[in-house]
């Protein structure tokens, strides 16, 4: 099995996406060669707006994904501080730098994201991010 890091813009893109971009944000999520990881920094990218707008189908998409995720990132001290080294040395967003930091800390081989390759996060070593629009 291939720990899988999912980015939050591949569920938005899932829940709310139509034609081909959703259909293989889905393929991705039903992929059975693959465990998924996460951290509360997606669940809060996420589900707060869903609820806060009553989209229940869209929380409750997320809240089905979020109880499949077999690996978290529950060292949020350390999530920050190499989120913080990260950023530093690749030129990363903050958000982006806690979200390679999390995939990181739990061992994750890929992180799946909807940013283009053009993005600093693609130069991080130690994991593999993918664009699911390549």
């Amino acid at each position: 099995m291939k720990i899988t890091f999912i980015d939050s813009g591949v569920l938005v893109t899932a829940a709310r996406g139509v034609g081909e971009e959703s259909e293989k944000a889905l393929e991705i999520l039903a992929d059975s060669n693959r465990e998924f990881a996460s951290s509360e920094f997606i669940k809060m990218e996420v589900l707060p707006k869903a609820i806060y707008n009553r989209k229940t189908a869209e929380a409750k998409f997320y809240e089905s994904f979020f109880s499949a995720v077999t690996y978290w990132a529950d060292d949020i001290e350390k999530v920050m501080q190499d989120g913080y080294n990260i950023g530093c040395q690749y030129g990363l967003a903050a958000m982006d730098g806690l979200h390679i930091a999390a995939a990181l800390s739990i061992g994750a081989k890929e992180f799946l994201t909807t940013e283009k390759p053009t993005k600093p996060m693609f130069q991080v070593s130690g994991i593999q991010v993918i664009s699911i629009f390549n």
